[in-house]
């Protein structure tokens, strides 16, 4: 009998380490990796380039594509580690609904902490003065694995897999 896929969705706000975790989860695992700023399309990027946040207009078509790429998976039996911030439980609904494959693992930090982090990436097209907007639109999730990001990498990467069996 083969085991069920299991897909993991990293999500949180940006800075929360989602791609730092989600590869090092990913490379542990021996499982694909899908960074959700892939899916983007170019005019998404820009906007958020220029220091605009996206609205609900500009994310349901790169919601529907990570679906569309979740379901790929399920579809063929794959298990994966998505990222994606999936700031409000809308936003979530179009990734887990109907998909009882999906495990969410909310990344959780600080203002604080997040504008420190963001500010260190000069070549990533979010901007540290967009963060608090990520913060306003920000629906803690109700289920889900919540991790606290302040701890290394590593050391988080190893609680989710012990949470996660």
């Amino acid at each position: 009998m083969t085991a069920q896929p299991r897909i993991l969705l990293l999500m949180g706000v940006a800075g929360s380490g989602k791609t730092t975790i989600g590869r090092q989860l990913a490379s542990e695992l021996n499982w694909p990796y899908f960074e959700a700023d892939d899916f983007h399309p170019a005019a998404n990027k820009e906007k958020m380039g220029s220091g605009l946040p996206l609205n609900d207009d500009d994310r349901a078509p790169w919601l529907a594509a990570i679906r569309g790429r979740i379901d790929d998976c399920i579809r063929q039996g794959q298990s994966a580690v998505f990222t994606c911030s999936a700031l409000k439980e809308k936003y979530r609904s179009t990734l887990m609904d109907r998909a009882p494959a999906v495990t969410l693992v909310y990344l959780a930090g600080e203002p604080a902490t997040i504008e420190a982090r963001v500010r260190h990436r000069a070549s990533h097209y979010m901007k540290a003065e967009m963060v608090q907007s990520q913060f306003a639109a920000l629906e803690p999730p109700a289920q889900a694995l919540t991790i606290d990001i302040r701890e290394a990498p590593e050391v988080i990467v190893a609680k989710i897999r012990q949470a996660l069996g």
